[in-house]
């Protein structure tokens, strides 16, 4: 796949029979028990699988698969979820007539009809173009590793987990005022023409795709550094806020099984008030293999 010196290779993280290590992996242990911390991002690429021979075997041999939500479980419950939160008859229409027309050029780009988004709210609406210039950059959600993950442990009669709901993920965005998600919107909509969005799913995707340590911080660093408005709100409600119950999932998890894998996405892994270090807070051992 990459025509890499073996020095190179070493750098990127690649095992020893040249299949690279991707993400991040964690290692915790408490009270003789395992657990496997595995950080995923929610789109993919074909190049990302397989996954390195060490991750594999873990999975193979893990009682438990948990994530945030199971991308493949009740679809009805999911698109319940999606019209509670995330749909309004009022749509986006307090965008000025500026705003508008820049939507419309974005979503004429993605191929996307303007009366199948029209009772979006707006954050949804934001998600919708941000996973659409990620696919523009030929990052796919079908082939999100979370799905590749449950997908491989549901055919293996594996027992898969969740440690969030998709009414507990979804609820967080709409505890936005209209006019904040508005301004979620529009900044959604200026990061995609101005191309920092294009340049953040690279950067993201490289610093998985090679488990790229200094890369990964970088990401930390500068989302905890982002002023903007949905900056802020990734920072505080995505991640921060999240963390600690994703951290209490685990130890729970850990006390009833041995062995079990958590794959959940990877900036939740890095920086400051991350779950590895609200573990080792905790009196866990927490060991970063890569």
């Amino acid at each position: 796949m990459f025509a890499l010196g073996p020095a190179v290779a070493a750098e990127q993280g690649a095992t020893p029979n040249g299949t690279p290590n991707r993400g991040a992996l964690f290692k915790v242990q408490q009270n003789g028990h395992t657990l496997y911390l595995f950080g995923t991002i929610h789109v993919g690429a074909r190049d990302f699988y397989p996954l390195e021979p060490r991750l594999a075997g873990l999975l193979k041999k893990a009682p438990v698969l948990a994530l945030e939500i199971d991308p493949l479980a009740d679809q009805q419950k999911l698109a319940r979820a999606v019209q509670q939160y995330g749909m309004s008859a009022k749509g986006s229409s307090g965008l000025t007539p500026e705003w508008r027309a820049r939507l419309a050029r974005l979503l004429k780009q993605y191929n996307i009809a303007p009366e199948a988004v029209a009772s979006m709210k707006p954050w949804l609406l934001a998600s919708v173009l941000t996973v659409s210039e990620f696919a523009a950059q030929g990052y796919d959600a079908a082939l999100a590793v979370d799905a590749h993950l449950s997908q491989q442990a549901h055919e293996a009669g594996q027992k898969v987990v969740e440690l969030e709901s998709v009414d507990s993920q979804m609820s967080l965005f709409d505890k936005m005022t209209a006019a904040e998600q508005l301004v979620f919107l529009q900044e959604a909509i200026a990061g995609i023409e101005d191309k920092e969005q294009a340049d953040q799913a690279r950067e993201i995707a490289e610093a998985w795709r090679h488990a790229d340590v200094k890369a990964l911080d970088a990401l930390a660093l500068k989302a905890e550094q982002d002023d903007t408005f949905s900056g802020r709100f990734v920072q505080k409600e995505l991640l921060d806020g999240r963390n600690p119950a994703l951290a209490d999932g685990m130890v729970k998890l850990m006390a009833r099984e041995n062995n079990s894998v958590a794959a959940i996405g990877v900036l939740h892994l890095i920086g400051k008030g991350s779950v590895p270090e609200l573990l080792r807070k905790r009196g866990l051992s927490v060991e970063r293999l890569y």
